[in-house]
């Protein structure tokens, strides 16, 4: 699958337990195909103490989600989208908007 989220970009979540949640992307992981979105899809884990880490105990942090669950946020218009390319006068290829056709990319 070809992913066309990258690091900081605003998206919303359409499916799952955390639908209708939105974030900023943290981190992408291309070769699973997932995505790890700020302040959604929290999970708890067990860690022990030691010297590194201090005192052990129950830990929150964010999961991975498939990104097929994620949709772009547009900054223009606010919507959520699908994301185009398009091939500008100098060569460079940027994303853009589905709905409002403006330039994603800054």
């Amino acid at each position: 699958m070809k992913l066309g989220l990258k690091k900081n970009d605003q998206v919303k979540v359409i499916a799952g337990k955390d639908k209708g949640k939105t974030g900023k992307v943290l981190n992408v992981i291309r070769e699973k195909d997932r995505v790890i979105v700020e302040k959604v899809n929290f999970v708890k884990r067990h860690s022990r103490g030691g010297q590194k880490t201090g005192k052990g105990g129950i830990i929150e942090k964010e999961a991975a989600l498939h990104a097929s669950n994620l949709m772009l946020v547009c900054s223009k218009c606010g919507q959520v989208t699908r994301i185009g390319h398009k091939e500008l006068d100098d060569g460079k290829r940027v994303r853009i908007c589905r709905k409002c056709n403006e330039q994603v990319d800054a």
